[in-house]
């Protein structure tokens, strides 16, 4: 009986997303009629206008969406299962820290020392902002792999990743008060949030990326089971807890990297969906938690970026400002279940 109860759960997700995914296509300031984008699809469609808006814009934004939520929560899951802290996410590392500081460093201190907006530099600009975030969360994610190598305290390591957040934080800041505002703006509009990023020429490398940082992650469901007993049972098990933790991090980084590194710091996503998957199929067992939060990542970024880009709004809100909508006030209901 159980077990009819999760697979309908799990189809009735995965119904939901192939709806949304279609709506994403479907929704936006030029509404599409569904038979048209069936016909476009299946190029049926001499339409040539519909097939642009569809597979240069709508197509690959709906692909990075699902795969940046997908990503975003497993590693949010994987980091309150190592921490037992049901408030950790992605971010608490300072991955996204590091991935905003290179950021920072290309756009504010290019303008700063050639005198010119980041944006004048045209293709360079989107390159090189991409390849600066993901070289800023690698080193960060290096940095934290090393201190939690030689550290069994997790707390400690939390606060080292902390202070290194800040740290960062501090050097943009720096950067900001010597820039030109037109770069400003542009760190700003970054630092949102956007699934829009990617397109169809960076997605291959995109989506082959994520799917193998997900694949990985189902190999650690036993160990994340384990885990779960605390330390002192689960070293009696067997289980390396040091280099367990190595490689949980690992992953878990690794999966912030790539989304932050092409999508900006999205909030909340990682934080609240384990949440959400433990509510629904009441049980802590990662072999179900891992592909069930991964689904509802999928659902919850596919159901975001539907409303940033409700017809209305002069181009697309902010990710971060939709996702702080859904991811808040779960974040609020367990700090007060946590209370009780």
């Amino acid at each position: 009986m159980k077990n009819n109860k999760i697979t309908i759960g799990i189809l009735g997700i995965i119904a939901f997303g192939i709806i949304l995914f279609i709506l994403n296509l479907f929704v936006g300031s030029v509404t599409i009629p569904i038979e048209d984008i069936f016909k476009v699809l299946l190029k049926d469609n001499t339409d040539n206008t519909l097939s642009v808006i569809i597979f240069n814009y709508r197509l690959p934004q709906a692909l990075t969406a699902l795969l940046a939520g997908a990503a975003l929560s497993v590693a949010g899951l994987l980091m309150q299962t190592l921490f037992r802290n049901p408030l950790a996410d992605p971010s608490m590392l300072g991955i996204s820290s590091g991935a905003s500081l290179g950021v920072g460093i290309v756009i504010l201190l290019t303008g700063a020392i050639s005198g010119a907006a980041m944006s004048s530099f045209g293709w360079w600009s989107t390159i090189g902002v991409s390849l600066a975030a993901f070289i800023g969360a690698v080193l960060v994610l290096f940095v934290m792999l090393a201190f939690s190598s030689r550290m069994k305290n997790m707390t400690t390591l939390i606060i080292i990743g902390l202070m290194i957040a800040y740290l960062a934080g501090s050097i943009t800041d720096i950067l900001k008060f010597f820039s030109l505002k037109e770069d400003i703006h542009a760190f700003v509009i970054w630092g949102m949030g956007s699934f829009s990023g990617v397109g169809t020429s960076k997605m291959p490398v995109f989506a082959i990326s994520i799917i193998i940082g997900l694949f990985v992650s189902f190999f650690l469901s036993k160990n994340l089971n384990i885990l779960l007993l605390g330390e002192m049972y689960a070293e009696n098990l067997g289980l390396n807890i040091r280099k367990n933790s190595v490689v949980i991090i690992l992953v878990s980084g690794y999966l912030t990297a790539i989304v932050t590194a092409y999508c900006g710091p999205i909030a909340f996503v990682g934080l609240a969906m384990p949440h959400i998957a433990r509510f629904l199929f009441k049980s802590s067992d990662h072999r179900l938690l891992i592909p069930a939060t991964m689904l509802i990542g999928m659902d919850m970024a596919l159901f975001c970026n539907l409303i940033a880009r409700m017809p209305g709004f002069d181009g697309n809100l902010p990710i971060n400002a939709v996702t702080a909508f859904i991811g808040a006030p779960v974040v609020i209901s367990v700090i007060l279940k946590s209370r009780k």
